[in-house]
């Protein structure tokens, strides 16, 4: 079964409208199924379903509470949109229905890696630790097509199980890898450089993408952090010694790249 990008791209605005609840309340640990329905900040008044419709509620209210007049941020419809988009391409490609909802769900994720990294320099446990797990388990239902692992240890473990140890693998080497060179860093300049949740989302990505594809999206990710965060805080002025890049989200952005990049490694062509 296939799903059409058209539907793929308004499931993924209703998706998009979820992990707005998410990237909102997970860094004030508030729950993100009581209430259920969304709220505005300011004056705590529900938001009637009428006024919560992806993207065009913004739009026809545009951009303030119904109630209040408050401003709300563009982020909302932004993360909407790109989460339909996002969607639609990945249903666009046509692959095998269990490795399109694998590649939807680790969209869903990042997505809100990239906006409560961005917004908030937090890095919740449950799209962390969480994904690392249902990556995990869609290494299996969802082989990985290539990797070190799987070329050693196929025709031992068969595909599933040889997709597994890649996942795992790579998930434990480079989030091991990388809490080192922090515990290192610290070490040396008596500060913190590294959080534990940029740790936790390698290992993620790991468990989705595999060594290969894990490691790229950290080389890229730290590209990205070097020419992009620090213009920024050169054309901002910050401090360099205090100033907090988001790696979690570079390294959302650098995974969703290489999802579409690196297919063949991830999905049967």
């Amino acid at each position: 079964m296939t799903i059409e990008p058209w539907m793929a791209f308004i499931f993924g605005l209703l998706i998009g409208s979820f992990l707005n609840v998410c990237i909102y309340r997970l860094p004030r640990e508030l729950s993100v199924l009581h209430p259920a329905r969304s709220f505005c900040p300011t004056c705590e008044r529900q938001i009637a379903f009428y006024d919560n419709i992806p993207v065009l509620s913004y739009l026809l209210l545009r951009g303030r509470c119904r109630h209040c007049g408050t401003h709300i941020p563009m982020r909302y419809a932004a993360t909407e949109l790109f989460t339909g988009l996002l969607f639609a391409a990945v249903a666009y490609m046509g692959l095998p229905t269990i490795y399109t909802v694998k590649l939807l769900v680790f969209m869903a994720i990042l997505v809100t890696l990239i906006f409560t990294d961005l917004e908030e320099r937090f890095l919740p446990d449950a799209f962390t630790l969480g994904g690392t797990v249902v990556g995990l388990l869609f290494a299996w239902l969802a082989p990985l097509q290539q990797g070190a692992f799987l070329f050693f240890l196929h025709h031992r473990l068969g595909e599933r199980g040889s997709s597994l140890v890649e996942a795992a693998v790579a998930s434990l080497l480079l989030s091991g890898l990388l809490y080192l060179l922090g515990e290192a860093y610290y070490w040396i300049r008596k500060r913190e450089g590294l959080g534990l949740g940029d740790v936790k989302m390698v290992a993620m990505l790991g468990a989705f993408l595999g060594l290969q594809g894990a490691l790229l999206s950290l080389a890229i990710a730290s590209l990205l952090g070097c020419v992009l965060g620090l213009s920024y805080i050169l054309w901002n002025r910050k401090d360099f010694a205090t100033y907090q890049l988001p790696l979690g989200t570079f390294l959302g952005v650098a995974g969703i790249g290489l999802t579409f990049y690196l297919l063949p490694v991830i999905a049967p062509q």
